[in-house]
């Protein structure tokens, strides 16, 4: 390897350009190398990266990372820049880890000290983005651009704490370090209306604390027939597109369905890797939207949308751990008449105990509190039962079945796949260390005296503070910055006047 240029630094927004050859072992000279920050896995599909630009013709590479409401953001650079961005990263402000989800900063960012606890974000300063080769993709719905998912390190190569990507790796490491591994599979349901009004207008312009007007939307299924073949049969167009699509990024895609109610449709994925799957959740939502509106429509993965009132959306994630050392399946019990091995019952006695807590994370928004209604196919208390759909935790399998399974239905589909997944392996790996038994099983999980899951966002957040596991975990430097981020989304939510008051009080007092 040649001597390394220790002055070279990230590649701004208007750095200059850089031939796009392909990348050799000698030219491992940049901030990524530096800091010692790919794998030779990471070199070699970096090698692939640059010859598939080459071969298909790529013009442009999109550089993102995910937020901590689970929101892509980045840069789209040219073909004349990408070389140097895989040696050096790209900055970002700062900033952009500070903000609610209007885009209202919490903290004070232009200040010394702005209160997040940690070094680097003062002054809405840079922090890099260090693309991760594995995670390039060609894009099917636009001509010769690729995207790339990135992680998050400061300027001088330390790791930014509040990167969810990384924050998720860590929890795995943890549980790698105690003999396991970690498989999940994603059902995602979410709504799919036809645009009224695809024009933007003043109403919908949005400035920091006050998003703009929602667009107009009108139905696209009737509802009230779950799997209605003819119903998903007339949006064929879409399933056909999002199947096109869906298989050309790689994705596991396992199934497209019609859900119970109107405009409701599902999307499911095969198991995998946890930190793959979780990528792959990103990469779909975003795919999702973009089919969706270049149809005409509109998708949405907000929980409980204006006029579905019935039939709010979820996320059930299934999940299970696996032996590191002989791939043997870790929650398929040995005696007959039980459902999980005592590591399966430790485990989800952990997702029980810190399921208020978890909420922040697995339903992070205030909307998908609204969907926590008794019979309606969500929970809305902290139970577990044995196949049961409407317990928060849905115990499938047994003995000899190797898909011996947890999943949680209590999740919104808008979530942060990283938190989420980070959640339940802090919470049920809390549950395996103490040695932590669930109560018996639930057989009418709406009526049992299990207590409930958190009324508001609100409440949620206040369970993440004073929960011990989870600040051991994140750090007290994460959860406060978590916390503090959604109060103040909460508080601002608290703060206006909405529709429902207007209606039942301006007339009659």
């Amino acid at each position: 390897m040649r001597e390394r240029n220790v002055d070279e630094r990230p590649v701004s927004e208007n750095g200059g350009g850089v031939s796009a050859r392909p990348m050799l072992a000698a030219e491992r000279d940049g901030f990524i190398s530096r800091h010692d920050l790919w794998s030779e896995a990471q070199y070699a599909a970096a090698g692939q990266m640059r010859r598939v630009m080459d071969e298909i013709g790529i013009e442009m590479v999109r550089f993102s990372f995910v937020d901590q409401h689970g929101i892509l953001r980045g840069k789209t650079i040219t073909r004349a820049g990408v070389a140097a961005a895989m040696r050096s990263g790209l900055t970002v402000p700062s900033s952009l880890l500070l903000k609610d989800t209007s885009g209202q900063s919490v903290f004070s960012v232009f200040s010394a000290d702005t209160g997040v606890g940690v070094d680097g974000f003062s002054g809405a300063g840079d922090i890099v983005l260090v693309p991760d080769p594995e995670t390039f993709r060609v894009l099917p719905w636009t001509e010769n651009t690729a995207w790339i998912l990135c992680d998050l390190r400061f300027p001088d190569g330390a790791p930014v704490p509040f990167c969810t990507r990384s924050i998720l790796r860590t929890e795995l490491a943890t549980l790698a370090s105690r003999g396991y591994g970690m498989t999940v599979g994603a059902e995602l349901e979410f709504h799919v209306f036809r645009l009224s009004d695809e024009e933007l207008a003043t109403a919908h312009v949005a400035a920091p604390g006050r998003p703009g007007d929602a667009m107009v939307c009108a139905p696209t299924t009737r509802g009230a027939q779950l799997l209605h073949e003819e119903s998903l049969d007339a949006m064929q167009p879409l399933v056909d597109a999002l199947y096109r699509t869906l298989t050309l990024l790689d994705l596991p895609l396992r199934s497209i369905e019609l859900e119970f109610g109107h405009s409701q449709f599902e999307i499911t994925m095969e198991a995998g890797d946890a930190a793959r799957i979780a990528d792959a959740i990103v990469l779909c939502r975003m795919a999702v939207r973009r089919v969706a509106r270049g149809l005409g429509y509109h998708a949405t993965f907000m929980s409980r949308p204006q006029g579905v009132e019935g039939a709010s959306t979820g996320w059930h994630l299934h999940q299970s751990l696996y032996e590191l050392s002989t791939g043997a399946a870790a929650f398929v019990p040995e005696t007959e008449g039980t459902t999980l091995s005592l590591v399966g019952s430790a485990y989800l006695a952990g997702l029980l105990a810190h399921a208020p807590a978890a909420a922040a994370f697995t339903t992070p928004t205030v909307n998908g509190y609204k969907r926590y209604q008794p019979f309606s196919l969500a929970p809305d208390r902290v139970a577990w039962g044995i196949d049961n759909k409407g317990a928060m935790i849905r115990a499938v399998g047994g003995v000899g079945d190797p898909a011996t399974r947890l999943e949680n239905r209590s999740g919104e589909p808008a979530a942060n796949p990283y938190l989420y997944i980070a959640s339940q392996l802090i919470s049920g790996m809390d549950g395996m260390e103490r040695g932590l038994v669930p109560p018996a099983p639930t057989l009418d999980p709406y009526r049992t005296e299990a207590p409930a899951l958190p009324a508001s966002l609100g409440d949620a957040v206040a369970a993440l503070v004073d929960d011990p596991a989870f600040r051991s975990a994140l750090g007290e430097t994460v959860v406060h910055w978590y916390a503090t981020i959604k109060r103040a989304e909460f508080d601002r939510y608290l703060r206006h006047v909405s529709d429902w008051e207007q209606r039942e009080y301006f007339g009659i007092l």
